[in-house]
């Protein structure tokens, strides 16, 4: 059966790509929140497609990972189909970006394949349904919740043990129209509205698609955001009795002294992770018709820079703060090597549209094979081993 899954999607893949890309992805989207409604559906999804080794479980943030291979966000904004992604093999999986209010995105077209390069350029927008869509989803009749106000819901009692069957991060970032000056406000309500559900929060201040975000990465912006959010989470955290590890993503077109100022502003506060990379405004050499569409653009072409930016990021942090590797992730070598570079845990997304839902279980094995050929008995001894 999986074989003949595999090659139903190779057979499938020249007629879903004929279409408008994000066309295609949201029917996707439609079909699997609905067909996974369906008793016996998501069984049978991780029957098909879960095969784990025990070599790959890992500890992340303090919780042990049957594998560390995730999906990063942008792939599912809106929490509508995480459940079936776990079935699928993930480690873990991030949702996102979800902005405090629903917001429409840029307008379209704004998806792009570029399949003679094994990338995507997208420019959306943080479109999204917003943070308190997303919650009422995520509660999955578990909790009652009351409206505290149009932004935010408390939850009633205690918090659920367990809201998904593995660890879920939950991608944050500002709506379009709050000014800089005040997206701190936006991130500090996205994560409150949010925080019953969320193994870890990604905070997305990297997005190229959102005009001047990227400037809270520097310095004095990012000390602010990192003041305001962190102590929102602690406060939330000390309430409910959790710890919720907090993440930055950066950008990859960061030069090497904006990267290692803004490791050096983390380091003053509680964050628990860093993700590398988030989509470039860099156009490498490119084959495809769509090249100088304007937006970020991941998959293979990013793969080197990301790399080297887990590089001079383990170089600052070692291990005391891990690193989730990201960007053109096809194999189970692309992602040995950002473990091997100083990953500790890494993310795939753009090789998933090209590969379709077995490429979870074949980075999987060949990742397996890796670390056994050179000798590791677990994830973390390979983790900054070129260091």
């Amino acid at each position: 059966m999986k074989l003949t899954l595999n090659n139903l999607y190779r057979q499938l893949r020249p007629f879903l790509f004929a279409g408008d890309a994000e066309k295609v992805h949201e029917r996707m989207l439609s079909s699997v929140e609905f067909i996974s409604k369906i008793p016996g559906f998501l069984p049978l999804l991780r029957k098909v497609f879960v095969e784990e080794n025990p070599l790959l479980r890992t500890q992340l943030f303090d919780k042990t990972l049957n594998n560390p291979i995730g999906l990063a966000a942008g792939f599912d904004k809106d929490g509508r189909i995480h459940p079936a992604l776990f079935a699928l093999g993930f480690g873990f999986v991030e949702i996102g970006t979800v902005t405090p209010h629903p917001q429409k995105g840029n307008p379209p077209p704004r998806l792009f394949r570029l399949p003679e390069d094994q990338a995507v350029i997208n420019r959306m927008g943080f479109n999204n349904q917003g943070a308190w869509k997303m919650a009422e989803r995520l509660v999955a009749k578990t909790l009652k919740i009351k409206s505290a106000d149009a932004d935010l819901f408390e939850v009633s009692g205690d918090y659920p043990a367990n809201i998904s069957s593995g660890m879920l991060g939950i991608n944050i970032g500002k709506n379009k129209d709050t000014t800089l000056e005040n997206a701190t406000d936006d991130y500090v309500s996205a994560l409150s509205t949010l925080h019953p559900f969320a193994d870890y929060f990604t905070l997305n201040i990297s997005s190229p698609n959102t005009k001047d975000l990227r400037n809270m990465q520097e310095k004095e912006a990012l000390r602010i955001l990192l003041d305001s959010v962190c102590a929102r989470r602690d406060e939330l955290d000390r309430n409910h009795s959790r710890n919720t590890p907090l993440l930055v993503k950066l950008a990859p077109d960061l030069d090497e002294d904006a990267l290692k100022n803004s490791v050096r502003v983390m380091q003053e506060f509680s964050i628990q992770g860093v993700i590398a990379t988030n989509t470039t405004v860099a156009r490498p050499v490119l084959k495809s018709k769509y090249r100088t569409e304007t937006g970020g653009l991941s998959g293979k072409p990013l793969q080197k820079r990301s790399t080297e930016m887990i590089r001079t990021l383990f170089a600052e942090l070692g291990t005391d703060i891990p690193i989730i590797g990201v960007g053109g992730i096809f194999n189970g070598a692309d992602a040995y090597e950002k473990i091997k570079a100083g990953a500790a845990a890494v993310q795939i997304y753009t090789a998933l549209i090209y590969e379709g839902p077995g490429l979870v279980r074949k980075v999987k094995a060949e990742l397996a094979d890796l670390l056994e050929r050179d000798g590791y008995k677990s994830v973390s001894e390979a983790v900054g081993a070129d260091h």
